[in-house]
């Protein structure tokens, strides 16, 4: 990192992301302020070193700032109230947001002689917290020669330049909905290998190492579905959020991709019967039930409440899912 940059940054978010953040670039000698408009979160902040500030205001004209937000909507009125006061060099914005909430933050900070990027992440409270992460970057040239200082510290350089404003989000959801695509796949596979009477983890093990491999067979299911801890980190009404998003982004230039779309609609089905708070990785309650722990949730359209792994539909064995 450049020695001559100012180092003084604010995160604005201080959930399991947007904390993380905080404290690995305390960690890499930047001088962090944090904000949070909760309580709790600012506090949790302030065990890890870092200083807070109880309104958004006061991180105004910072010259660097990191936004680690639940939406778009929450970005379009940050963005404004950080630029108020001059002296900002470069946002960054980690947060799954709109490519065109991007593009017009993107031309709001050039008016104000700053630069914003959009750099949705990927590699979880894991990545945040060890500034490995991935990030998809959008962003002018000269707005990424910004950023790179904040960018190096939270990816140690394992970012991708996509091309203009707004294209990092785009390929970040993606992602997302082809993640969210092999989640169902996955799990729809195992609960097969289930019915055949083959256990689901040698199955996914096997098939980890065969053409059919992927990170969510390979870690996701082993490590938090089979085992039941479903405790990634990352909410299950997130993950359909985006893929909803996604299919949207889509649609408004006139695509269709209709597998994707099918599994979007999958994921409000879940969203539906396990709530947004539910962790992501759950939904292979809903299309998998018999691998998982938990059984199935009690609502499930189509799904018998609390079937058990082992249990069949009708098996009066069955109980209700947590118990």
């Amino acid at each position: 990192m450049n020695d001559q940059i100012d180092r003084r940054i604010a995160v604005i978010g201080l959930g399991a992301m947007g904390g993380a953040m905080a404290a690995t670039l305390h960690k890499a000698g930047w001088d962090v302020t944090g904000f949070d408009p909760s309580g709790e979160a600012r506090t949790a902040a302030e065990q890890t070193g870092i200083k807070t500030i109880p309104n958004l205001a006061d991180a105004a004209g910072t010259p660097y700032a990191v936004l680690s937000l639940p939406a778009a909507s929450i970005v379009e009125t940050t963005v404004p109230q950080l630029l108020k006061v001059p002296g900002t060099v470069a946002i960054i914005d980690t947060t799954t947001s709109e490519p065109g909430t991007s593009k017009n933050m993107a031309e709001l900070a050039q008016t104000q002689g700053a630069a914003f990027v959009d750099a949705p992440v990927s590699g979880g409270r894991d990545g945040a917290a060890t500034g490995s992460l991935s990030a998809f970057v959008g962003a002018t040239d000269e707005a990424l020669a910004a950023a790179e200082p904040v960018l190096l510290a939270l990816t140690g350089g394992k970012y991708s330049h996509i091309g203009g404003p707004g294209s990092g989000n785009v390929v970040k959801l993606l992602n997302n909905v082809l993640a969210a695509a092999n989640l169902v796949s996955v799990g729809e596979a195992l609960g097969v290998a289930k019915a055949y009477g083959i256990d689901p983890a040698t199955a996914a093990a096997s098939i980890s190492n065969a053409s059919g491999g992927s990170k969510v067979s390979a870690n996701m299911y082993p490590n938090w579905v089979l085992s039941g801890t479903h405790d990634s980190g990352f909410s299950l009404g997130l993950m359909a959020r985006d893929a909803a998003l996604a299919v949207d982004v889509a649609a408004r230039i006139g695509e269709k991709p209709a597998l994707l779309a099918a599994v979007a609609s999958q994921w409000q089905d879940a969203l539906a019967a396990l709530g947004p708070k539910a962790d992501f990785t759950e939904i292979a309650r809903t299309v998998a039930p018999a691998i998982t722990p938990a059984g199935a949730p009690s609502n499930a359209p189509g799904l018998e409440p609390g079937l058990k792994p082992g249990a069949a539909p009708g098996n009066a064995s069955g109980t209700s899912a947590g118990t």
